[in-house]
């Protein structure tokens, strides 16, 4: 008998007001069209190192910024995203880059089953989609990422926020902002600092856990580290000093950054 995989979540959820309020770079999309990424979105693109005339597939293209800019540097950007909402999303973008001469084709296909052949592109692109994705679902979709890259080609992941911030850290951040009187904004459940996450967040992962799920799913080289965006908070020294040590220092910044990228080769 095969697998036996979860049901997924549902597609339904992922609805306009998802994607322009709450899935991450969504305020740097209202203001520029995705001319302009997030810092998460930025450092993630830079990895891929994407060069003129290679082909590049996102899978969970979303908005469709990432293929945007993927175009513009000169590849061909293929996005797959099972929400209807963001293939049309996507398009929109899509036929603004066509206009302009570059390739973006967007298609509506299951992460567990791209449309693809085999060995059919250089990159592949997993921002911000393994945390929507059941365990055994991450592992058919590894797999079948894997299986359309080229020899050679590479993988690139991104996933917030770190599950181990979540179990370890933020009961400490909680606890610390309760006692100073901002318990109202710090809920008991994590996922519900952005409610939206209570029904599409059901698999963080750690660093660890992550690398071990790309080498599990055949891919070599696998690399991965955390990083946290800037806060821009106004603190006092104490808060201050406090911050650089926890997110500056291991082993605390395993536990206390927040996002984690991780990258594989085939």
């Amino acid at each position: 008998m095969g697998q036996q995989i979860e049901s997924g979540v549902s597609s339904l959820l992922y609805d306009e007001q998802y994607f322009l309020s709450v899935c991450e770079g969504y305020q740097e999309f209202l203001s520029s069209e995705g001319d302009y990424l997030s810092q998460r979105l930025s450092e993630a693109l830079a990895v891929a190192g994407i060069a003129p005339g290679m082909r590049v597939l996102d899978v969970g293209c979303g908005r469709g910024e990432i293929l945007r800019h993927t175009a513009r540097l000169g590849a061909r950007a293929y996005g797959v995203d099972y929400a209807s909402v963001a293939t049309r999303l996507s398009r929109q973008l899509g036929d603004i880059e066509a206009r302009e001469g570059r390739f973006v084709g967007v298609y509506q296909s299951d992460a567990k089953y791209l449309p693809f052949p085999e060995a059919s592109f250089d990159r592949v692109l997993m921002l911000d989609i393994v945390e929507h994705l059941y365990p055994a679902e991450l592992d058919v979709a590894l797999r079948e990422a894997r299986r359309v890259l080229r020899n050679g080609g590479r993988l690139v992941v991104h996933t917030a926020p770190n599950v181990w911030y979540d179990r370890y850290a933020y009961p400490v951040v909680r606890f610390v902002r309760r006692c100073m009187g901002q318990g109202a904004r710090y809920p008991q459940n994590p996922r519900a600092l952005i409610p939206a996450n209570l029904k599409v967040h059901v698999n963080e992962q750690s660093l660890l856990g992550l690398r071990r799920n790309l080498r599990r799913a055949g891919f070599i080289h696998v690399q991965g580290w955390l990083s946290t965006p800037p806060q821009r908070r106004q603190e006092n020294w104490l808060f201050r000093m406090a911050r650089r040590v926890l997110f500056d220092l291991p082993p605390f910044a395993w536990f206390f950054e927040r996002e984690v990228f991780a990258v594989g080769e085939k």
